[in-house]
């Protein structure tokens, strides 16, 4: 069977959440199964795993409609794609798309990296389900990054195709303890997450306002508008702005938190909080279905329209003996998710879906 896995979507010089998807699924799936990557810039190769791999045009290329005549030189017997955009016309393989979330049917604001054709063209996707449903209709299987996108896409009937969960998973540079622990070095907060609306970020800044002696760390990258915007809201809030951060900076922030917390109105999966339950920090989440799902009995809930709610959710860590429950509990709930599993079940997907009944090879790990 041979598998070629779209790696166009990786970022270059650093991984937004779709590219770290890719770059981590690829090389545990490597590690059980031959694979060619599909690339589109040559810088690309210095976010991926030294493996096979072939050149294609860009997925935001007006080509991409017709991407499939130049996949089908390669003799793909499947072809497998971390987002549902690929185009299909033509092709002579099996395909496998990649169904992250549906948040922009809600926040139709498109990310703002996008070329503007792009954005508009994206506007205009998300107006109706019906565009959704042909692309993923045109594949012969789907892949959703959780079991709340999974019933999202049963819910509205988004194709008739068999969807199957490959979750997503932490990430943790090598050296950081995954233990849990039995107090917060600080009373510092941590957010990591875009400031897009539906992030809902100006909740967490009016938290921090009620919580005296606390500060807010923002790790992502933030413009001036939105920084202003942030402060003005909460005068009085204790707020840190790091402006983007190395991996290494952000774990060490994770580490020395009394939590991350994050106010997020939807998400198909989040990634942060698996991360930081992975390295025994407590979380302190919106109350929404994915985070029941992926924080389970160890995540602490607010109402995300609520700072009360929130401030309040942090103060519940400071009950004799919260804090280290809550970090033993995380530490659990997020070792359900390895990319090493991940790719065990797409690989499974891959065979089932291209017929191959062949052995699998023995991981190296």
């Amino acid at each position: 069977m041979k598998i070629v896995f779209d790696c166009r979507y990786t970022r270059i010089g650093r991984h937004d959440g779709i590219s770290r998807y890719t770059a981590s699924l690829v090389t545990e799936l490597a590690k059980l199964h031959d694979v060619t990557m599909l690339i589109s810039d040559h810088a690309q190769l210095d976010m991926l795993p030294s493996l096979p791999w072939s050149m294609a045009s860009s997925p935001t290329s007006p080509l991409e409609p017709f991407v499939a005549r130049q996949v089908n030189k390669l003799a793909p017997d499947i072809v497998f794609t971390p987002m549902q955009t690929m185009g299909s016309l033509g092709r002579r393989y099996r395909l496998v798309l990649t169904v992250h979330d549906l948040i922009y049917y809600r926040n139709r604001t498109p990310p703002r990296d996008l070329p503007a054709f792009v954005r508009g063209l994206w506007r205009l996707y998300h107006l109706a389900w019906w565009p959704q449903r042909m692309l993923l209709n045109r594949s012969d299987a789907v892949v959703a990054v959780s079991q709340t996108t999974r019933d999202l896409i049963a819910e509205h009937r988004l194709t008739r195709k068999p969807v199957h969960v490959v979750a997503n998973a932490p990430d943790v540079p090598d050296g950081v303890p995954i233990v849990p622990r039995d107090r917060p070095a600080t009373t510092s907060l941590v957010y990591m997450g875009s400031f897009m609306p539906y992030k809902n970020v100006e909740t967490l800044v009016k938290a921090v306002a009620l919580l005296p002696g606390h500060e807010l760390h923002l790790m992502s990258r933030v413009g001036d508008a939105e920084r202003e915007r942030l402060t003005a809201a909460a005068p009085g809030a204790g707020l840190v702005f790091h402006d983007g951060a190395s991996d290494e900076e952000y774990f060490d922030a994770l580490l020395n938190a009394t939590a991350l917390v994050t106010a997020s109105l939807d998400e198909g999966f989040g990634i942060p909080v698996v991360e930081a339950m992975r390295v025994g920090t407590p979380v302190v989440v919106s109350d929404i279905p994915i985070f029941r799902e992926i924080g389970s009995d160890a995540a602490v809930y607010a109402d995300p329209r609520d700072p009360a709610s929130f401030a309040d959710a942090v103060r519940d860590l400071d009950r004799p003996g919260e804090w280290a429950r809550r970090s033993a509990l995380g530490v659990t709930a997020a070792s359900r998710y390895t990319w090493g599993a991940s790719a065990s079940a797409l690989l499974e997907l891959l065979r089932e879906t291209a017929g191959d009944e062949s052995p699998a090879r023995p991981s190296a790990s």
